[in-house]
């Protein structure tokens, strides 16, 4: 069994991908830049409020995603972290006010993941590059980022680990989903950091011309700790060749806005 591809659709005017089949019940999307109030070099639906974009700007393009993800409403309740392309996890396991202020508050001292098995609480991270992955089994879901720092350091692996003490859930009943982020042929990094690749992750992360699949160091992670591959979707998308649609930091010049990757339970 191979996973369906990804749906792509339009709601409140905001374009999202995702699985519309709601697996465990979890709604998920990645958004794409069409829509949104940002403009100039944020131009569209930016998500990012680390980038120079306005605030104001930002907070209206998170609640117009919310609402395309039939979570508005719940923007007091967003679990948002500062990412810091490390390993942390941030774990969200009560829908009380007082546990979801302390994931809140837990994210912002910086994680690149958030486990939640709480129903009505959704979590954001925001890309221009980076490996977005979206981990749904029944009752939880996990949204990892995961740079080329956080690949090394097996964040996906982490966020997968906490997903399945918190969820009861076993390695095999768990879909992942990689969004769209710098494709390997894209992706021209030093003849060093390819090689610590190749010695973590084996000579398949390694393409010619010093170029790195990110994207398929975190399958082989999530891999590892026993996933089926076949439970593994890469939506295809490469970010530099696709700025139309989505945010590149290597593309544009190191200045743009974030996409998203997006989920929330039983909404």
């Amino acid at each position: 069994m191979r996973l369906p591809r990804l749906d792509r659709y339009v709601s409140q005017g905001v374009t999202l991908l995702g699985d519309l089949g709601r697996p465990g019940g979890v709604t998920f999307a990645f958004s794409e830049r069409a829509g949104g109030c940002s403009t100039g070099e944020f131009q569209g639906l930016n998500l990012g409020d680390r980038c120079g974009d306005d605030p104001a700007a930002v907070a209206r393009n998170r609640s117009l995603a919310l609402a395309a993800l039939g979570a508005g409403g719940l923007e007091a309740r967003l679990v948002n972290p500062w990412q810091v392309h490390g390993d942390r996890v941030v774990e969200v396991l009560s829908p009380d006010e007082a546990s979801v202020a302390r994931a809140q508050a837990q994210a912002q001292e910086g994680a690149d993941a958030v486990v939640c098995v709480a129903p009505g609480v959704p979590v954001l991270l925001c890309f221009a590059d980076c490996v977005p992955v979206v981990l749904a089994c029944e009752g939880g879901f996990a949204v990892v980022h995961s740079g080329w720092r956080g690949t090394v350091a097996r964040v996906a692996g982490r966020a997968l680990d906490s997903l399945l003490a918190a969820s009861g859930c076993d390695a095999s009943e768990v879909r992942a989903y990689v969004g769209p982020h710098i494709a390997g042929e894209d992706y021209e990094v030093s003849p060093e950091l390819l090689a610590r690749f190749s010695g973590e992750f084996g000579p398949a992360v390694a393409l010619p011309g010093n170029h790195l699949d990110l994207a398929r160091a975190v399958v082989q992670t999530l891999v590892e700790r026993g996933m089926g591959e076949d439970m593994v979707l890469d939506c295809g998308v490469s970010t530099p060749r696709s700025t139309d649609r989505f945010y590149s930091y290597r593309a544009e010049g190191g200045r743009c806005g974030r996409h998203g990757a997006l989920a929330v339970l039983g909404v």
